[in-house]
């Protein structure tokens, strides 16, 4: 399918368009769900209507739930998909492919038109800030190494406590918003959040343990 006319705009107000995407799914369904069911969508729908900025544009949409606080299980199944995007641009893919069994995946409209709005307030500064700068940070080469690094904190998201989900889902959203501006400025800056929450979550866990480690020999 043929990306609308919006995508292929300037890229100004990421979230925007993403809303848009789902209006027009919404507005394409097949058929009216029935009485007390949200309509619903493909994740292939989402990817057919994205133009060359695809990788940029999903990692954002998957990566908004996680930028929430005290949400949870959503990122650790949004997490995969994203894993899978990154393993992909690493790989150097040009455009997302998606296995069928997650082509075919499907989405409540309404549901994830909600988790974007209330994850705007979050990056929406960001977006205002983003402008096409660093261009070398966001060329094929230099995207293959993003991809290898931004699978880091992506898994981290997959760690099942309280609150680890917003951090790295905050840097790999700015990462997704500097891919879709060609900002490199924002990539670099959203693997540094990234990164600086990895190493901040091993240095806590390995304390952590240690604690446990010196109280359970104390008990001993």
């Amino acid at each position: 399918m043929t990306a609308p006319a919006d995508n292929a705009k300037p890229m100004r107000g990421a979230t925007r368009v993403l809303h848009d995407i789902l209006d027009d799914l919404k507005d394409a369904a097949p058929e009216a769900p029935a009485a007390g069911e949200e309509p619903t969508a493909r994740l292939g729908d989402v990817v057919d209507r994205l133009d060359e900025r695809a990788f940029g544009f999903l990692l954002l949409l998957l990566a908004l739930p996680c930028c929430l606080p005290f949400i949870y299980v959503l990122p650790q199944i949004v997490a995969l998909p994203m894993l899978f995007l990154a393993g992909q641009m690493a790989l150097g893919g040009r455009h997302p492919w998606l296995p069928k069994k997650l082509h075919d995946r499907r989405f409540a409209i309404p549901a994830f038109a909600t988790v974007l709005g209330r994850a705007e307030k979050y990056v929406g500064w960001v977006e205002r800030i983003a402008s096409p700068r660093f261009r070398p940070v966001t060329s094929h080469l230099a995207l293959r190494i993003i991809g290898a690094l931004m699978l880091i904190p992506i898994a981290s998201i997959l760690t099942p406590f309280p609150l680890t989900n917003t951090i790295p889902g905050i840097g790999v959203a700015i990462i997704a918003l500097g891919l879709i501006e060609r900002d490199g400025l924002l990539v670099i800056g959203g693997l540094l959040i990234g990164f600086i929450w990895v190493f901040l979550l091993l240095f806590v866990g390995a304390e952590t343990l240690s604690l446990v480690k010196a109280w359970l020999l104390s008990r001993g």
